[in-house]
């Protein structure tokens, strides 16, 4: 099932794609989704503009839907992207985004992998999730309420599981959406079958578990008049 999310983005968009649509953007992590390998499903999400990979997804997934939608990926490694076929498939992938910001389809994204690993083997470790944070805060102070962060965990109390210690959020991360109060976060790790909705609307920031698969339409402020909130939020789901 392939979801649907339309927001208000707050600020004008790119508008050299054609008929001034909206930006559209195909969200994934942590499952792969199999409607996506039939090219007539393809076909009817297209046109996309870019592909973002929230972790815990095969490269070689990843990179055939670069290539499939013919589109730009960025992505962030999760706590399972580890081992053998990440290491025969890293050439066909671009730099992950580790703790760092990136231009994609004209808006910016900050990415943010799972934060530490020892000998291969994915740490839980606060104060590296704090290490990023901070950086990013700095890197991206000037983007404040206009970018998009994807990371592999969510923020704590927004969108995880506090009652699984490996699945809860990251406290570092909620700090880091408060200072930069993000338009979207999209993130996986967490199941969905563990939460009420696979959205949270704190404040103006909008948070997508994106396990599986979420189309993303972003509709620019010249377009809809509006600033992105609880109200500028629409959905609809695809089998």
């Amino acid at each position: 099932m392939i979801r649907r999310l339309t927001i208000d983005w707050p600020v004008p968009l790119p508008t050299d794609r054609a008929g001034a649509r909206p930006l559209r953007l195909l969200a994934v992590s942590d499952e792969s989704d199999r409607a996506l390998e039939n090219e007539r499903n393809r076909e009817a999400i297209a046109p996309i503009d870019a592909v973002l990979g929230a972790g815990d997804l095969e490269p070689d997934y990843l990179a055939f839907l670069a290539d499939a939608f013919r589109v730009p990926l960025l992505f962030v490694r999760g706590n399972h992207d580890r081992g053998a076929n990440w290491v025969a498939h890293s050439e066909q992938l671009p730099r992950p985004l580790g703790a760092r910001t990136e231009q994609v389809a004209g808006l910016t994204v900050a990415g943010m992998s799972w934060p530490a690993e020892v000998r291969g083997r994915a740490l839980r470790d606060e104060m590296a999730a704090w290490r990023q944070a901070l950086g990013l805060a700095w890197k991206a102070r000037a983007l404040r309420g206009r970018l998009i962060v994807l990371s592999h965990v969510p923020p704590r109390g927004l969108g995880d599981t506090p009652e699984d210690h490996y699945h809860r959020g990251f406290a570092a991360y909620h700090w880091l959406c408060r200072r930069l109060r993000p338009p979207l976060w999209l993130h996986g790790h967490t199941s969905p079958a563990a939460l009420s909705d696979w959205r949270v609307v704190w404040g103006n920031t909008t948070l997508v578990n994106v396990t599986g698969a979420v189309l993303i339409e972003l509709v620019g402020a010249a377009s809809s008049g509006v600033t992105i909130g609880p109200q500028a939020v629409r959905t609809t789901e695809d089998n």
